[in-house]
């Protein structure tokens, strides 16, 4: 049995009792105004502070009290409807997200701690704010305008660095091109994008003229900016191609510029393009919004602290640094370029800065892995690698050393990282070997993402939890892309209407909910009936003493359809010593028949593309040039 008690409380009763001293010495009509008014007002603060709901006098089966909550009168509900429906966003609460506020901020609270080291040259937050903001208004009085696409090709130097704030504070849309490609690809690149300037680092001067000069006479072509070196010698025909230097438009930039906010936090702020794992790479692009999402959730999932000391392995053209290009702004790090490297490069710079973190794909970790001698980092470096699953010997010999391997999963259409493998402290106490292969899954959605999954392709629905059933993974959340530039037609395929990011990626799901990838949809090979995962064979090759680097694609077979074709770098003190009937014996005795490689071929070194990733779409024309096996057997 309920009672007006129990149903409203001691709080509940002094209201009603205030409604009633209200009521007095007014009309009854009046009356019922009043009523409803403070009945209204005190059910809003009940519900607001999850307090209106009825207390049952009778237990439930478990011996505790149920809740339940109470049927409002349909007047009642409509005037709560009404008053909840008022609330819109104002400029006050729906100011457009964009992670260029980060600079602002960052020259505030770390304003004179650095914030890059190159060589020689550093700069404070303070001093790289300063020179986006003049950098940015020199390309404003060049005309460029919202939404326009200002492009540079460099690689990690401080310009690079500033560039990913001054192009966007102008209002335009940053596309920073890839500094290995080919004069074609540029040329493509440049001209689908539509490109109004461009910066030019001093080493990609050939390849740009080169790719300008691939122009129709009907297309305009960009504005060069160059961006030279301390020692940058080029002869006068050379520097008239040039509009100015990259250091005039910091001298002669306002320094009381007011850069260009964002209209909406769905506008564009950068504009990549895949890079190059295909042979048909496209215009992926971004809004202010996701990019901010990214950043953060990047800094939370890698638990990154305030003011770490990161070494850019990872080219920041590559899906923009993963989002940390803006993202060590928001935590006031100090940015510590690199325009080439090596392993002993990494190594001396680790020592002499104190880096905290880096990033890199597998191969990097692979380098440093194979080249350290044995001797161990004087403190941990936290490293961040994606691009492709590490092996897991690989991960092993590199956490020996002292590198803190966290492992994640993202594209460039995603913007970064949105799958990471979240570790656990029970896994610290498994042996090497058994915490290498966990490590090596992409692991579940990082916080700030919406959710992921793997399902048929045919159906939709999710695979089992098996860690065996092969599905595609696919994606949502704030920062996916915007969609393909100029085209509506791939974006519609990826982008489908169940509200999914297709990624063309094969995978499975562990029943612990942990992704693992096994391969590009257009990389698994069919032998015999059996689907067969290259990135498999590949784990079991990086476990062979001499193997250096390893690729997998298939190779037309006139018995069995496919088998798997096995491309091998070898370690240079194993060259000569390793045949290849030997790579294929050790994999017999690792692996099923029909995933052992029928085919391998003992190259100096892999085609990659420059963030490291292999090239598969080039073995697989080697592959087919080498025509189809004569009938193989298992």
């Amino acid at each position: 049995m309920l009672t007006i008690d129990m149903m409203i409380g001691d709080e509940g009763t002094r209201a009603l009792e205030h409604v009633a001293m209200r009521a007095k010495a007014k009309s009854p009509k009046q009356m019922n105004v009043a009523i409803v008014d403070s009945l209204t007002n005190f059910a809003t603060s009940y519900i607001f502070h999850g307090a209106l709901l009825l207390k049952s006098s009778s237990s439930n089966k478990h011996g505790g009290n149920k809740l339940k909550r109470p049927n409002l009168p349909f007047g009642l509900r409509r005037s709560l409807t009404a008053k909840m429906e008022q609330f819109q966003p104002s400029p006050a609460n729906s100011t457009p997200l964009t992670p260029l506020t980060f600079l602002d901020r960052c020259a505030t609270v770390y304003a004179d701690s650095p914030s890059i080291i190159y060589g020689p040259t550093s700069y404070t937050w303070t001093q790289t704010r300063q020179r986006c903001i003049q950098v940015a208004s020199s390309i404003t009085n060049l005309g460029i305008k919202r939404y326009d696409v200002v492009s540079v090709i460099a690689p990690n130097i401080p310009a690079m660095y500033e560039l990913y704030f001054a192009i966007p504070f102008t209002g335009a849309v940053i596309n920073s091109i890839n500094t290995r490609l080919d004069p074609r690809t540029v040329s493509v690149i440049l001209k689908h994008s539509e490109s109004k300037v461009v910066f030019v680092d001093y080493d990609s001067v050939g390849v740009v003229l080169e790719a300008l000069s691939m122009f129709p006479r009907n297309i305009d072509k960009p504005r060069l900016v160059l961006i030279t070196g301390s020692d940058t010698m080029l002869n006068e025909k050379l520097r008239a191609e040039f509009l100015c230097t990259y250091e005039s438009m910091v001298e002669n930039g306002d320094p009381g510029f007011d850069w260009v906010r964002p209209q909406s936090e769905l506008d564009p702020i950068a504009l990549n393009y895949t890079s190059g794992t295909t042979s048909s790479p496209k215009g992926v692009v971004h809004s202010h919004r996701g990019m901010y999402v990214i950043a953060v959730e990047s800094l939370i999932e890698w638990s990154v602290p305030k003011q770490p000391v990161y070494l850019w392995t990872l080219p920041m053209f590559h899906a923009n640094g993963w989002s940390y290009t803006w993202g060590m702004a928001a935590v006031g790090g100090v940015n510590v370029c690199l325009r080439k490297f090596d392993a002993a490069v990494i190594y001396d710079a680790v020592e002499s800065h104190g880096v905290t973190h880096m990033c890199g794909a597998p191969v990097v970790l692979n380098m440093l892995s194979n080249v350290s001698g044995g001797k161990g980092l004087k403190s941990p470096v936290k490293i961040m690698t994606a691009g492709a699953p590490p092996p897991a010997a690989v991960l092993a010999r590199a956490e020996a050393i002292g590198f803190v391997v966290s492992h994640g999963y993202g594209l460039t259409e995603t913007g970064g990282l949105v799958v990471t493998c979240a570790w656990k402290g029970k896994w610290d106490r498994l042996p090497v070997t058994e915490r290498a292969r966990l490590k090596s899954r992409q692991g579940v959605r990082t916080v700030g993402f919406t959710d992921m999954d793997v399902v048929d392709p045919e159906s939709g629905l999710s695979v089992n939890r098996d860690g065996m059933t092969l599905g595609e993974v696919v994606l949502r959340g704030g920062c996916v892309m915007l969609g393909y530039l100029k085209d509506p037609e791939g974006t519609a395929k990826c982008m489908r209407e169940n509200g999914w990011f297709y990624t063309g990626d094969v995978a499975v799901m562990h029943p612990d909910g942990y992704l693992e990838i096994k391969d590009r949809s257009k990389d698994v090979i069919i032998s015999g009936g059996e689907n067969l995962s290259s990135v498999e064979v590949e784990s079991v090759l990086y476990t062979h003493h001499a193997v250096n680097e390893a690729a997998v694609v298939a190779r037309a077979d006139e018995f069995w359809g496919e088998t798997p074709c096995a491309f091998v770098s070898l370690k240079a003190e194993m060259v000569g010593k390793v045949t290849e009937k030997e790579v294929m014996e050790y994999c017999r005795g690792k692996m099923p028949g029909y995933m052992v490689p029928k085919t391998v071929v003992f190259k100096e070194e892999l085609p990659k593309t420059s963030t490291g990733k292999i090239q598969k779409f080039v073995l697989r024309e080697m592959a087919k040039s080498m025509g189809p096996l004569k009938k193989s057997r298992m």
